[in-house]
This record gives structure tokens, sequence and C-alpha cells, in this order.
């Protein structure tokens, strides 16, 4: 999965809040700032990346999600973790080290959590 700039996140995010699919004229109240090409090169550029279906009415292309916001943060945060994995020793001992430290800063609760996956995981095998 390629990284997402920006504009291109913004345009997901107004996306994900509509119900019907949009076509450039729809999303450029909430772009203004935005010119009318930019935004469907954007479009046109999350739509070949797989982030979304189009259809064409006219002569204007409909966009709409083809995942979800949490499918998009799996996905990154997948990604994330091959990275971190394939980095060998360091990498992942750093990574799994921030993902404690997280855990505890935001929620102790989140780090029970995490230790009680862990455990389940290690009685598994």
């Amino acid at each position: 999965m390629t990284p997402l700039g920006p504009l291109e996140k913004r345009v997901l995010e107004t996306l994900w809040l509509r119900s019907e699919p949009m076509c450039v004229r729809d999303l450029q109240p909430a772009f203004s700032k935005i010119a009318y090409t930019t935004l469907m090169t954007t479009l046109d550029r999350l739509y070949r990346k797989g982030l979304l279906e189009r259809n064409k009415r006219g002569r204007a292309f409909f966009y709409h999600p083809k995942i979800t916001r949490a499918q998009l943060e799996s996905a990154a945060a997948a990604e994330a973790l091959h990275k971190a994995f394939a980095g060998g020793g360091h990498s992942w001992r750093v990574f799994l080290a921030s993902l404690v430290d997280a855990a505890a800063d935001r929620d102790h609760r989140l780090l029970e959590e995490l230790d009680r996956l862990v455990r389940a995981r290690l009685a598994e095998q």
C-alpha cells in the first residue's frame, strides 16, 4: 500500500462521511481552496490505488470508498508490522517496546489486554 498524502486523506474522510457516491463537482464545496483539476487527479489517484470505486454517469465519474476507515487503518498497521519485523532483530524489538509503552501510557487496561493476548498465544503453542 502506498502512503497517502494529506489531500488524499481528506478526500477519503469526506467520502466516508457521505452515503452516496460523489463526483468532483459534489466534493468541490468541501475543498474550495483546491483546484477542480487537482481534486479530480486526487480522486483518480485514489481509484488507481484501489481505495475508491467509480462509476461513470454521463460525462462524470462518481466515486465511493472501496474500503472502510477501519480497513485502511488495519492495512496500514499490518504494513508497519511487516516493515518492523522485516528489519531484523533490533527493529522489531524497538517496535514491541514502543507498543508496550504506548499501551501503558494510553490505558493500563490495554497493557493488561496485551498481556492476556500474549499469554493466550503462548498457551496455544
